[in-house]
């Protein structure tokens, strides 16, 4: 049988050449944002959460990208606080945050 989780989070971490017109995700610190969530969720013993990191969600320009299923909702969180947002709201009260939301 499968795991379960209530919720499970991809976030991007690839990387491109500096040169690269699309950017990249890890260059934005999403390898940063990736970090936090994983030891956020542990401090506040969140459970029946996967967080991992993932190869190019093809949102470059829009990244940092983060997904988060079963629901499928992008968000491109720019900072800690938008990742700890995202914990408190999405996470903890199913309250999903639309100005962080990829369009």
């Amino acid at each position: 049988m499968a795991p379960s989780y209530d919720f499970h989070i991809f976030i991007c971490q690839n990387q491109r050449d500096e040169s690269h017109p699309l950017g990249c995700c890890l260059s934005k610190g999403s390898d940063k944002l990736l970090d936090y969530m994983k030891t956020r969720v542990k401090e506040l013993g969140i459970k029946n959460i996967r967080i991992n990191k993932s190869g190019c969600l093809d949102q470059c320009k829009k990244g940092p990208a983060l997904v988060i299923y079963p629901e499928g909702i992008w968000y491109s969180p720019q900072s800690v606080e938008d990742i700890e947002e995202i914990i408190q709201s999405h996470l903890l009260k199913r309250k999903p945050i639309e100005h962080l939301f990829i369009n």
